[in-house]
């Protein structure tokens, strides 16, 4: 096949009305109707491998096949994928809605239109088709314009509406994700007042007893020792701890440190053991100081994990509002070229909430992968969609996994899930919009519309469904290169 478009000269005339009413298009018109379309419209011959009309390219021309077969495809990525083949005499192509009103909308071929074999057609031009539809079926028109303006509003309302419903969506999941470490922070701020109020306390007691000058220096540089340890003292589990806060308890009870059992957990977390302690009662020099001095260092350990503690919970709130800006695209570039793994990341914290506890997340990302020229807002929105429904496929419970990769000039992104899985004879139409699964009030249909046209139309890329119980995936492939349409 060529890929050149090859206009044959128009015959005009060439076709009678009686000719013209063999078809069905035609076949309900007066003869006067028919014989004024005689007059308008023209034959053209298209020989084998032929390009009738190409995609993208204004639609000038109503086209009528009379004999012959042909295809109809899409430009799906880098590839020509075809839609449609038949040799029904009749079938129709082109300014199909010329005779809308002129609205500013730019009205193109919506697929690559070949003669797979010698093929007829008749011709009119778009500007002959729509006078003709207009002037003799002003009501069908009516109608047919209410029809197209009415789905385009609804698309425009409800993708508004879908969109502002997954803002609220995750700013509620925000606030939570941010609720918990400034709760975190805030407890932690407060018990450390207290901790703090009871080191000065106890500082106080030290300084006016009769403490040795030497003594109190020596437990000065014991507590910056103690706490230096803990900061390099092996995490333990759960078991462990409780363990050691048993050993901890037994040795304080026997040396008569008072509310030992209350300390022990603190020293215990802190990942120190009974030889610490002995270092201490060994520097103290006498039991009337070291219950004191365990105090005082206990204090002084607790204020210590209290400030890691607000220290990691103020952190959290960071990251959670860089992982937002990241996902908003705030202060960036429409365009840019980027890396694909910063967008899946922060749109996975955005929706952390969403995702739950009973859902695993796996993350196989090739960190080779080069940038790729994008629109990451736009692409943000294509993961929340796909993460969203996997999410929701699984009803909470199951593994969702996002892979990268390269396949030859393009990057591909894989998010799958473990849920039920497409039904086969619903495959085909999860793209479609307003098409939805889900019960009503809970999807408009849209999600997937959306984001096949933010990969396909906005990026020149593709995104396709693989489907079975257990395991379903939506594979989006975006180019290496910039896109002819950017």
């Amino acid at each position: 096949m060529t890929d050149v478009v090859k206009l044959v000269p128009c015959e005009p005339g060439l076709l009678t009305p009686t000719e013209l009413r063999t078809l069905f298009l035609f076949e309900k018109l007066t003869e006067e109707q028919l014989e004024w379309i005689a007059a308008h419209g023209c034959t053209m011959h298209m020989p084998a491998g032929g390009v009738v009309c190409r995609e993208g390219d204004p639609a000038d021309q109503f086209y009528v096949l009379l004999s012959g077969t042909i295809a109809l495809t899409r430009k799906v990525g880098q590839d020509e994928v075809q839609t449609v083949r038949t040799e029904q005499r009749g079938v129709y192509m082109g300014a199909t809605q010329s005779y809308l009103r002129d609205d500013g909308v730019l009205r193109t071929n919506q697929a690559t239109m070949r003669a797979l074999d010698d093929a007829d057609f008749f011709v009119m031009s778009a500007e002959d088709f729509g006078f003709m539809m207009r002037e003799w079926f002003p009501m069908a028109i009516h109608l047919l314009e209410g029809l197209v303006m009415g789905m385009r509003s609804s698309a425009a309302a409800i993708s508004e509406r879908q969109r502002l419903q997954a803002l609220g969506a995750l700013s509620a999941g925000l606030m939570h994700e941010l609720n918990n470490p400034a709760a975190a922070a805030s407890r932690a701020t407060a018990v450390l007042r207290q901790r703090v109020a009871g080191m000065r306390h106890k500082l106080g007691k030290l300084a006016s007893g009769k403490v040795p000058a030497d003594r109190l220096d020596a437990l000065v540089e014991l507590q910056e020792e103690v706490i230096e340890k803990a900061s390099k003292a092996p995490t333990l589990t759960a078991m462990q701890a409780s363990d050691r806060e048993d050993e901890l308890g037994e040795w304080m009870d026997e040396h008569l440190v008072t509310g030992g059992w209350d300390i022990a957990p603190v020293f215990a977390q802190a990942g120190l053991d009974i030889d610490c302690l002995g270092d201490i009662e060994a520097k103290v020099g006498s039991p009337e100081l070291l219950d004191q001095a365990i105090h005082w260092i206990g204090y002084a350990l607790e204020t210590e994990q209290l400030m890691t503690d607000i220290e990691d919970a103020t952190g959290r709130v960071s990251s959670l509002v860089n992982a937002a800006k990241q996902y908003s695209q705030m202060d960036r570039a429409a365009h840019q070229w980027i890396d694909v793994h910063g967008g899946l990341k922060s749109t996975l914290v955005m929706l952390t909430h969403k995702i739950g506890d009973g859902i695993t997340v796996v993350k196989d990302f090739d960190r080779s992968l080069p940038q790729i020229p994008a629109h990451p807002a736009e692409l943000n929105q294509v993961w929340t969609n796909l993460i969203d429904n996997a999410v929701q496929a699984m009803n909470g419970v199951g593994t969702l996994t996002i892979k990268t990769y390269q396949e030859d000039d393009h990057v591909v992104v894989s998010i799958g899930d473990t849920g039920p899985g497409v039904p086969e004879d619903l495959k085909k139409r999860v793209f479609e919009p307003f098409f939805t699964t889900k019960p009503v009030g809970q999807g408009t249909g849209l999600g997937l519309d959306i984001s096949y046209r933010i990969v396909v139309n906005g990026h020149g890329g593709d995104i396709v469904l693989k489907s079975q119980p257990g395991d379903t995936r939506f594979l989006v492939r975006l180019p290496l290169t910039e896109p002819s349409s950017a």
